[in-house]
């Protein structure tokens, strides 16, 4: 009984045995395998030897590295020419309460108050880039605008100060004038090429960190200011998913050639991911007149104006607290005329809808702003609107745009 059970024992650790040892031999087996199907890896920075001069020594040096990416090679083609923008300004607030300026407080008390507070230093943040190596930057107006001093900080690390040379508030465009040498340019791309679905490299220093990109495509375009809530602006812009923060405002948006197609320059916070641009073109058809400090004029009607659709005039027209009947056709309604306008002069009215300028069909209200803008301060343009059930025509001569009233057609 004892010797029957010591062979059973004997049995299984025999059996273990083999099990560990047909174990090991499978491992090695593998092992083997991959180390003869893969191939040998070169070391990832490869060290290139070279002859130092003078004293005969072998030296190393790493070969550059290379990327496949075409966001990187994009990048490295502009980022030397994006810059950082500091702005500072002064303001000074007088003290808002009317009693200090009442002559019977003044009896009381005398001129002992203070009429304004101390001045405020403000400081801001954008981004821009060089398009001339003369030194030019172009950036956005609102980063630049009434500001003190302003500094440009390259990415090689050079401080430079500089000149606001001109600013254009209606299309957030200016241009900075800087001197230094050597300065890097950044290639200008043509926006009318672009298409919805392309790539779109946004390139700036957004919350003040320094030379950030990020990736996006080509949403849509000729997203209008109106749409994106800046009326005060006359522009239609390329709308990007490219992430675009407080910071990026005046830095370049690329395409996959490394070629600047759009100008950062707007952000909705109630938006998640979405980012406008000014195409390039309306910066180079401008971007010399602000360099010599020329003036940029812009036409206008002097109207308020919305879209109008029969449906919605149908709805309007069918509201008894309504307060004007509106033509159920397709245009652009009048909501309000500009006192001493080219508009009142030529005797438009609040509820006419305009239907057609110099015979071309108009149904919305961007696609009107647009041909005004086309058009030269001064020109004379005939206008078909419908006023009630009658359609008359108008002969308007469009006037200059001032910077200080909001946005109208």
């Amino acid at each position: 009984m004892i010797d029957s059970m010591r062979l059973v024992k004997l049995s299984e650790y025999i059996r273990q045995l083999i099990n560990y040892l047909l174990a090991i031999v499978l491992a090695v087996i593998l092992t083997v395998s991959s180390l003869w199907v893969l191939p040998v890896q070169a070391d990832p920075a490869p060290e290139i030897s070279r002859l130092s001069s003078g004293t005969g020594q072998v030296q190393t040096a790493k070969a550059p590295i290379q990327s496949n990416s075409f966001v990187a090679a994009a990048v490295n083609q502009v980022g030397q020419a994006v810059v950082r923008i500091d702005t500072e300004r002064t303001v000074t607030r007088r003290l808002p309460d009317p009693y200090f300026e009442d002559p019977f407080f003044r009896r009381f008390f005398g001129d002992s108050f203070p009429q304004q507070l101390p001045s405020e230093q403000l400081r801001g943040i954008g981004s821009g880039f060089i398009i001339d190596r003369s030194g030019e930057v172009l950036t956005n107006a609102h980063v630049v605008a009434q500001a003190d001093k302003v500094t440009v900080t390259l990415k090689d690390g050079r401080i430079l100060e500089g000149k606001v040379q001109g600013v254009d508030e209606v299309t957030d465009l200016a241009v900075v004038k800087i001197n230094g040498g050597d300065l890097p340019v950044a290639s200008l791309g043509d926006s009318a090429n672009v298409q919805v679905g392309d790539w779109a490299i946004a390139v700036g220093n957004p919350l003040g960190f320094d030379n950030t990109v990020t990736l996006g495509i080509v949403s849509t375009l000729k997203r209008s200011s109106a749409q994106v809530g800046i009326p005060d602006k006359r522009l239609d812009f390329i709308q990007t998913d490219a992430a675009i923060n407080p910071g990026n405002s005046g830095g370049p948006l690329l395409n996959d050639r490394g070629e600047v197609i759009g100008i950062n320059t707007a952000i909705r916070p109630d938006a998640m991911g979405i980012g406008f641009a000014i195409p390039i073109n309306k910066a180079k058809a401008i971007k010399d007149k602000l360099m010599r400090g020329e003036k940029i004029s812009h036409p206008y009607l002097g109207v308020e104006m919305r879209t109008i659709t029969p449906q919605l005039a149908q709805e309007n027209n069918n509201d008894p607290n309504s307060p004007i009947p509106i033509p159920e056709v397709n245009g652009v309604l009048v909501v309000r005329v500009v006192p001493e306008s080219p508009a009142a002069a030529a005797g438009l009215r609040r509820g006419d809808v305009i239907v057609q300028v110099e015979g071309q069909n108009v149904t919305k209200a961007e696609q009107l702003q647009s041909l005004v803008e086309d058009t030269e301060v001064g020109q004379a343009l005939q206008i078909k609107i419908r006023r009630g059930n009658q359609t008359q025509q108008f002969s308007l001569r469009t006037g200059e745009l001032q910077t200080a009233s909001i946005s109208r057609g």
